[in-house]
């Protein structure tokens, strides 16, 4: 275990170099239209996080549930065995869908976990775009029932590591669908969907290395051939700024709680999922209220579908008024009053 923590020391310059190679060979040889800034704004994050954040601040709000639990634990499992490594990165894995799903749905966490999704293209860059606040919110506490089984922290910590290493080749759209892997591992089709913001796609494929557990949970989603991923938030995230990014989510949460009538209503502003609104704000538990734009580009598509369905052929033609007025009284409603993740 010590030699594969000494080889993941290098791990972040040699995935920052391999997300570099993708964005010359998309932007110069494919001609893509590469977002360079998007790409310097997730560097400035990974090295913020590696050589500011975690360098100097030392504060864990997990710290002493590992202390607790390692004092505590029923077993000591030393990691000499291939049994006991799978064991270890297979508990680890079902500890991390956990995270995610919690980091999903408790606006806590999500406030960190937002940062991760905030790209609005899914590339290698976006892969270690992870924010700088973990380790205020307590993530690692997910993994804590591993040390009270008696694995030590330190190995937990270099699983959780190279779980997220795995998830770095997961990041592109360039990948396909890999056969008979889908079923059993989280593969870059399977990650194109959680990173989706569509309604169909929002908040599934929660697995790392694995996707048995979305199967098994009930929160798997294939990707759709006639279904093509939108990245982003929901509300998308316009700004490359990175400190913007990293504390967005955090700054409407501090909103949020201010202008909250109720401690009761403060404390669904912290563990309710993100979107969440409190009743006389005519927003019912986890939903999200998109802005007008949407709900005017979701009517505008509604009524060029019925225009196509009655034979309209010129697609140059004006949208009749009272075809768009139709639609926009029947999309607006199921817009306006369906969840999703927070665009913050």
């Amino acid at each position: 275990m010590m030699a594969v923590a000494r080889i993941l020391t290098f791990a972040l310059p040699v995935v920052i170099v391999i997300a570099t190679l993708e964005g010359l060979v998309l932007a110069v040889v494919m001609r893509r239209n590469y977002n360079w800034r998007a790409y310097f704004a997730s560097l400035a994050d990974a090295l913020g996080r590696q050589y500011v954040v975690l360098t100097f601040l030392s504060l864990s709000l997990a710290a002493p549930a590992y202390d607790l639990a390692y004092s505590h634990r029923l077993f000591t499992i030393p990691i000499d065995t291939a049994v006991a490594v799978v064991a270890l990165l297979i508990g680890q894995d079902f500890c991390y869908y956990w995270f995610h799903r919690c980091s999903h749905r408790i606006r806590w966490f999500w406030a960190t976990h937002a940062v991760h999704h905030s790209s609005n293209d899914l590339n290698f860059a976006a892969a270690y775009r992870f924010g700088w606040t973990g380790r205020l919110t307590g993530t690692a506490i997910f993994y804590v029932p591993l040390v009270w089984l008696g694995f030590e922290p330190r190995a937990v910590f270099i699983a959780i590591a190279l779980n997220l290493l795995y998830q770095f080749w997961l990041h592109t759209d360039w990948i396909p669908k890999l056969g008979w892997l889908e079923y059993v591992l989280n593969t870059p089709s399977h990650h194109r969907v959680h990173h989706a913001a569509n309604p169909e796609y929002l908040d599934h494929n929660y697995g790392g290395v694995f996707i048995i557990w979305d199967r098994i949970f009930g929160t798997f989603v294939a990707e759709r051939d006639d279904l093509p991923c939108r990245y982003g938030l929901v509300e998308p995230l316009r700004s490359n700024n990175p400190i913007f990014i990293a504390f967005h989510e955090w700054m409407a949460l501090v909103r949020d709680l201010w202008h909250a009538r109720s401690w009761r209503d403060r404390w669904s502003y912290v563990v309710g999922p993100p979107g969440w609104q409190p009743d006389h704000e005519r927003s019912a538990p986890e939903t999200v209220r998109p802005s007008m734009s949407l709900v005017l580009r979701s009517a505008l598509l509604s009524a060029c579908r019925r225009m196509r369905a009655s034979r309209r052929t010129d697609t140059s033609e004006i949208v009749p008024p009272a075809i768009l007025r139709d639609a926009v009284l029947r999309t607006a409603p199921q817009i306006l009053w369906g969840g999703g993740r927070s665009g913050g």
